[in-house]
């Protein structure tokens, strides 16, 4: 691991009109369920043998950092092995960490090292050093560890973890499983019960795979209906087997893709279903999508499906808030769709959106805009867009300011608009789904470089 992160070459990409998707494919494997199976392997006593783990750079990156923690983690024949440590035994690693591009495995990596006693430098790309860490070193100063940051609580940073850390019931000011899952990891290895209350559900990878590494976790409802989470401290963790599941996020672009070309049919497999990540397919679902969710089972905790998506005409709808923490990311691949369907799309609640890899709220609405699309942001944060149940006109060249997820949906986009859209660079895409142009064009996608 090195503290100088390299920048990729600009990879500049242009989609254009296809005809019919057609196919069986399988997504990487989830990225959330990746970056803790890695984590929580590496403080549990012996091996943990993880199947399906999504092999992006961010992931990667994890399984660096928890090797330069005093874990082995190391891939054979597409099957990681990781070698843990024990509660408490992660060491002092000799140099900086990088995150790459997560400000997930930087947000629950924060609150795993916190409870230990020793420092633990923290950096990452030229997005992720942008984003904001305050959220979490608030609730784990309480706890005991203490910070040295940029302004705003930004990286570079430095972790002084204790191992005298006390714990806390915490009430999270903004639904976030990144905020909730880091102080739970801190609370792991903290004696006594520490707790976290989320007025909205998010997602809840990091309690299911807990319990599975042999943690006690709880969920109590509260009178205001908010959920109160909490883990005790100090137990033994044990290696265990994990199937990580396709990442219902990645799957989400070619599940897109395949509704707005006529006549297609496109099979996704092994998708995860969990109901805190479904969102989207909810929402689509609404909105007219045929979607059949066809043998649904279950995969250490998480259950799966496979998805057989046809095109289809669709038609616009009001997305409530609430069910923003389930969607978070799928946001902008909503809303190409939402520009293909008839009438207007009203997506409430979009605030988390502003702090992601980039103002997701704004790109998407500026990348729309130069594509022909009629939309608003409100002043509530939400994003309104107007369909007219044919496809867009396309034409753009869309900046992406290093977010994956807005080049990738700007290039299902031009799969279907009257001209062809243009990203400016797709050299983070392997960040999260590598091999997304390939996959694609595998389906009968025209992507290619400019």
């Amino acid at each position: 691991m090195t503290n100088a992160h390299s920048t990729p070459a600009v990879r500049p990409l242009r989609s254009s009109v296809s005809g019919a998707l057609t196919g069986t494919l399988r997504v990487p494997g989830d990225k959330s369920i990746s970056h803790r199976a890695l984590m929580f392997g590496a403080v549990a006593m012996g091996e943990t043998t993880i199947h399906g783990l999504l092999e992006g750079e961010d992931v990667l990156n994890t399984a660096a950092a928890m090797r330069a923690l005093g874990a082995a983690a190391a891939c054979t024949d597409g099957v990681w092995r990781v070698r843990g440590v024990g509660l408490g035994g992660l060491a002092e690693p000799a140099q900086v960490l990088d995150m790459g591009n997560s400000g997930t495995a930087a947000r629950l990596l924060v609150g795993l090292v916190a409870s230990h006693p020793i420092t633990t430098f923290f950096t990452g790309d030229g997005s992720l050093v942008k984003r904001p860490m305050a959220r979490v070193i608030g609730p784990l100063e309480k706890m005991g560890a203490s910070f040295v940051s940029r302004a705003g609580g930004r990286l570079p940073m430095a972790v002084l973890g204790s191992d005298k850390t006390v714990p806390i019931t915490y009430r999270l000011p903004v639904p976030s499983a990144q905020v909730k899952s880091a102080v739970l990891l801190c609370g792991l290895n903290t004696a006594g019960v520490t707790t976290v209350i989320e007025s909205e559900p998010t997602r809840d990878h990091s309690e299911l795979m807990l319990r599975h590494f042999g943690a006690t976790v709880s969920v109590e409802t509260l009178e205001d209906g908010a959920l109160a989470v909490s883990v005790t401290g100090q137990p033994e963790l044990t290696g265990r087997t994990i199937h990580v599941p396709a990442d219902p996020s990645s799957a989400a672009f070619p599940a897109v893709a395949a509704l707005l070309r006529p006549d297609s049919e496109v099979v996704l497999t092994d998708v995860g279903m969990n109901p805190r990540r479904t969102g989207l397919y909810d929402t689509l679902v609404e909105m007219g999508a045929d979607i059949a969710f066809e043998n649904r089972r279950d995969q250490a905790g998480e259950p799966v499906a496979d998805l057989r998506v046809r095109g289809s005409r669709l038609k616009g709808v009001v997305v409530p808030a609430d069910r923003a923490p389930s969607m978070i990311d799928e946001y902008p691949i909503l809303a190409v769709a939402a520009s293909y369907a008839e009438g207007t799309t009203v997506m409430l609640g979009l605030k988390e959106l502003r702090v992601k890899e980039s103002d997701r709220l704004a790109m998407v609405a500026e990348g729309l805009v130069r594509c022909g699309v009629k939309v608003e942001v409100g002043a509530d944060d939400s994003l309104t867009v107007h369909g007219t149940g044919r496809p867009p006109q396309g034409g753009g060249v869309i900046a992406t300011a290093m977010d994956h997820r807005i080049a990738m949906s700007f290039l299902v986009m031009g799969m279907g608009s009257v001209e062809p859209v243009q990203v400016d660079d797709s050299a983070f895409i392997d960040t999260s789904f590598p091999g997304f142009v390939g996959l694609m064009n595998g389906l009968g996608a025209k992507i290619a470089g400019v």
